[in-house]
């Protein structure tokens, strides 16, 4: 019997600074992507809920929510990039270009941009650059990530260390606003909230209250969705202690549907800055969640704003919202993610 022609991923000594990777497979994305998102996450951002919402603000066909089309694009490279990973490190200079609207045809591609060994000897740490575009080959969304992967052999050489130099964050004049976004006639009551942009003040830090325990049925399925095929996420020998790891995007998506109790208008995610699980999550796990106003810009776009946001994921609710103490990430914090997103000014 022969494994030639199966794909066991690749290790670390497989991946080579200025690499190239044309992922598998494209991916179309449709109403069904919707519906279940939806299903999986309690999110209900008007312009994603709303065909009609989002038409009255210049953006029709109705777009889908930028994490699926983020979701869609990360499990493409995963076979490639990320499968015998240890775990995905952190995100930086993520921008969502193009929204993504159902029938869209979604690829992948994927750049090495840096490689470091690490210390044990048997792991390293892979920076790869990913751009996904649609059937009419414009860019969709593009982001770097490190995942830390797994060597074929604690013998093989250690490559030359290249760790490469990402902005902290994505300039406001760097954003992108979708074609024709208009708040200027924004609806504050179907949205579901009044605040605007300059209702809220750098430095306020806002508890979204609610929570939700995670299971392990609704998380893999969430993976399966995306087409991620990552091992951590479904088998229970993957991990030296028998548990199915979760994908870092469902919390990502859980605490962005948990933070419209406070941010509903933060309608539209322009850009991640940077992103950091910061431990790991199981079922039986509660995600709650808060965030934190870094920043705010009036943005050429009518009515269009943005806010700076540090959304933070917590292992239960955590009312004093503390992200840190002596410098190191307190216990429970799940994911520190600093995002852009748009609103009405």
């Amino acid at each position: 019997m022969s494994a030639a022609k199966t794909n066991a991923g690749n290790f670390f000594e497989d991946f080579a600074v200025g690499q190239v990777i044309d992922h598998a497979t494209p991916r179309t994305v449709t109403e069904g992507d919707r519906a279940l998102y939806g299903a999986l996450y309690p999110t209900r951002f008007a312009v994603g809920s709303s065909a009609e919402f989002a038409a009255s603000v210049g953006l029709a066909p109705h777009p889908v929510e930028e994490l699926v089309g983020f979701h869609v694009a990360f499990g493409k490279t995963v076979p490639d990039v990320s499968l015998n990973a240890v775990a995905n490190l952190g995100y930086a200079e993520c921008r969502f270009h193009v929204p993504v609207v159902p029938g869209d045809t979604l690829r992948t591609r994927s750049e090495v941009i840096g490689l470091k060994q690490n210390s044990n000897g048997r792991t390293g740490v892979v920076w790869v650059r990913s751009t996904a575009t649609n059937q009419r080959g414009e860019v969709v969304v593009d982001w770097a990530r490190w995942v830390m992967v797994h060597k074929r052999s604690a013998d093989s050489p250690a490559p030359e260390t290249v760790v490469p130099e990402l902005a902290p964050v994505v300039a406001a004049e760097d954003l992108v606003v979708p074609s024709g976004l208009d708040f200027t006639a924004y609806d504050v009551a179907a949205a579901g909230a009044p605040h605007r942009l300059g209702d809220y003040e750098v430095g306020e830090r806002i508890d979204h209250v609610d929570g939700v325990t995670l299971t392990d049925a609704e998380h893999m399925m969430a993976t399966r969705l995306w087409q991620n095929t990552a091992k951590v996420h479904f088998d229970t020998g993957a991990r030296p202690d028998g548990r199915r790891l979760v994908y870092g995007g469902h919390v990502i998506s859980l605490a962005r549907a948990l933070s419209f109790n406070g941010l509903a208008n933060a309608q539209l995610v322009a850009a991640i800055n940077a992103g950091a699980h910061v431990a790991p999550a199981f079922a039986g796990d509660t995600v709650h969640a808060w965030s934190e106003v870094l920043d705010a810009a009036a943005l050429d776009a009518p009515g269009v704003g943005a806010l700076r946001l540090r959304l933070v994921a917590t292992r239960g609710r955590d009312e004093s919202m503390t992200l840190r103490e002596e410098g190191a990430y307190v216990d429970g914090v799940l994911l520190d993610l600093d995002y852009w997103a748009l609103v009405p000014r």
